[in-house]
């Protein structure tokens, strides 16, 4: 039997990472074996970044509902607390919209944290 040569399947896969690596300075993008190590740091990287913009957006939410909330007399964690009391179910992200585009309903649900705290 015939031995078959490995060179097309070795190309196929170097030309997959150096696709991968289009952009990157110098010999990251030029030579596989360099190529692959960046590539492959940079899959991982992604992925915790994908984590960690999660952790990030929440951050700037919670940020944002904090300013509101003081501006109208409560803390973040005394508001949230009211808010549950009362049985409010909604998320930060959408708080976070109303504290910067709709003031006045948020000072509603301020107002009815309040009531509940009290």
């Amino acid at each position: 039997m015939a031995r078959v040569k490995g060179g097309l399947n070795a190309r196929k896969k170097h030309n997959r990472v150096l696709k991968l690596a289009k952009g990157y300075r110098g010999a990251r993008s030029k030579q596989y074996r360099i190529a692959k190590q960046s590539v492959m740091r940079a899959l991982t990287s992604s992925y915790a970044g994908r984590k960690q913009r999660k952790r990030e957006f929440r951050r700037l939410w919670i940020a944002r509902i904090n300013a509101a909330a003081r501006i109208n007399g409560l803390s973040y964690s005394r508001f949230m607390y009211g808010l549950k009391l009362a049985g409010v179910e909604m998320n930060r992200k959408i708080l976070s919209e109303m504290a910067i585009n709709d003031a006045e309903g948020f000072a509603k649900l301020a107002e009815m944290a309040k009531a509940k705290l009290a």
